[in-house]
């Protein structure tokens, strides 16, 4: 087993951890109109909280897939990219990245229509050190 990687026998707190993320996600998206007091949209707390701990230390497929379905559900609610990125932390660009690569893999269209536009303006904000450090990092895939 890879160094920093969990056992099989972990995975089911994995996959519970995932389940109540998915919970509060949809919790936040259900009102998105209804913004929070700081300013922020729900769709944005919606995708922090799904990028939050979403490098999973497990290469079980299933447990990505299922990530990977909580995080793009949050991708696709995101409607105004720009105030998206303003209240984004930039300690989630590089993990964000990842996942609008493994979006564009998908080729589901509305999918890559949007990971490509939430692309540019990320590449815009953060650089294109954002773009080499997502594709250089292979331990930590989603």
């Amino acid at each position: 087993m890879a160094e920093g990687f969990v056992d099989d026998e972990n995975l089911e707190a994995i996959v519970t951890r995932i389940e109540q993320k998915s919970r509060k996600i949809e919790s936040l998206l259900k009102h998105p109109n209804v913004d929070p007091p700081d300013g922020r949209s729900k769709p944005v707390e919606a995708l922090k909280t799904a990028l939050e701990g979403s490098i999973l230390k497990t290469r079980d497929e299933r447990c990505k897939s299922a990530n990977w379905i909580v995080v793009h559900r949050a991708i696709m609610a995101i409607k105004d990219v720009d105030a998206m990125l303003s209240y984004l932390d930039p300690e989630y660009y590089d993990i964000l990245m990842k996942y609008l690569y493994r979006g564009l893999a998908t080729g589901d269209r509305p999918t890559c229509d949007q990971c490509l536009k939430i692309h540019e303006k990320l590449t815009e904000k953060a650089g294109l050190g954002c773009i080499l450090r997502s594709l250089a990092d292979t331990v930590n895939t989603v």
